[in-house]
């Protein structure tokens, strides 16, 4: 079955680093495009980021661009988002999206809290 499963949250203070990874099974992931989406407590889901299917394309919302970097690994079936000089307003459930067409999966989530 298919399965979207992120590790690598928890947490930092301000100004630190998290490295998070989402590991896909299921389907052929090389031909889906990858995001990653986050929410914060009574807010709306928001996407981050963005990495086509060959990793040539990447998209990032204002709010990350410079501090985060999305890759991907279709060899491993994982897509990484490496967050730099985190902010206590990127505390958030943290998805990951696999999607292509008409189709898509998202993953449980992984929560990143950035506190002092």
């Amino acid at each position: 079955q298919v399965q979207l499963v992120e590790s690598g949250g928890g947490l930092v203070q301000p100004g630190g680093s998290l490295r998070l990874s989402c590991a896909a099974s299921g389907f052929t992931f090389s031909r889906y495009a990858m995001s990653w989406y986050r929410q914060a407590p009574g807010k709306e889901r928001e996407l981050v980021t963005s990495i086509s299917s060959a990793g040539g394309t990447t998209t990032y919302a204002d709010s990350v661009k410079g501090r985060f970097t999305i890759s991907r690994d279709n060899a491993k079936n994982t897509v990484y988002l490496q967050m730099n000089s985190l902010k206590p307003e990127d505390t958030a459930v943290y998805y990951c999206k696999a999607v292509r067409l008409a189709t898509d999966f998202w993953g449980q989530g992984t929560q990143v809290t950035v506190s002092s």
